[in-house]
């Protein structure tokens, strides 16, 4: 598995980025026959580090965590406390997701985009739009492409879980829709499923 560690305005020790290193590859051993790629982000906030890590474990699947802590050490604790957490929890279905995806179709690819909102006059608030009609109301900044699974909503809530995101697009294993989970204020999970009921 290929991790990369890295440190925003701090600079982090050869003993960490070992440790750090170690840590997840006998993570990603005990769960996953074959994680792809680990990115590991320590920063500093006022008094306290902050530790962020994105794993790519299979297709699709991304875990996420996040901790902070008095130390680089403890931050990265905390952060992978997180992520062993959620994964517990999952055992099962993820082992069994990750079994199933050579039977599934691949996913269908569409675009990401990210937006720049326009100012009252229609254009960018920082150069001119792409599209320069009356009606521009904002100017795509980047864009990548995006996966979109076909998976069963608990499939879905579980991947919006482990990756600790508050959005995830995916086409119902049952009614080949293309539905959204999303994370509300409440802290329930919102389900749009365009199917008439």
């Amino acid at each position: 598995m290929q991790i990369s560690v890295a440190g925003k305005q701090i600079d982090l020790s050869d003993a960490l980025k070992h440790r750090v290193t170690g840590h997840l590859d006998r993570l990603a051993d005990k769960y996953f026959d074959r994680a792809l790629e680990a990115q590991v982000t320590f920063s500093r906030a006022r008094s306290f580090f902050t530790c962020d890590i994105n794993l790519h474990a299979a297709r699709g699947l991304t875990l996420r965590g996040e901790g902070e802590g008095t130390d680089a050490h403890g931050a990265f604790d905390d952060a992978a406390e997180h992520m062993a957490r959620r994964l517990r929890r999952y055992r099962e279905r993820v082992n069994d997701h990750i079994r199933t995806l050579p039977r599934r179709k691949s996913p269908e690819m569409g675009r990401s985009y990210i937006l720049r909102p326009a100012d009252d006059a229609g254009q960018a608030t920082n150069g001119a739009a792409r599209d320069t009609s009356a009606h521009a109301y904002a100017t795509i900044v980047a864009e990548r492409p995006a996966e979109i699974a076909t998976l069963s909503v608990s499939e879905a809530v579980m991947r919006l879980d482990l990756a600790a995101s508050t959005l995830l697009m995916f086409r119902n294993s049952i009614s080949e829709q293309i539905n959204v989970i999303y994370r509300r204020q409440d802290g329930n999970i919102g389900w749009l499923d365009p199917t008439p009921g």
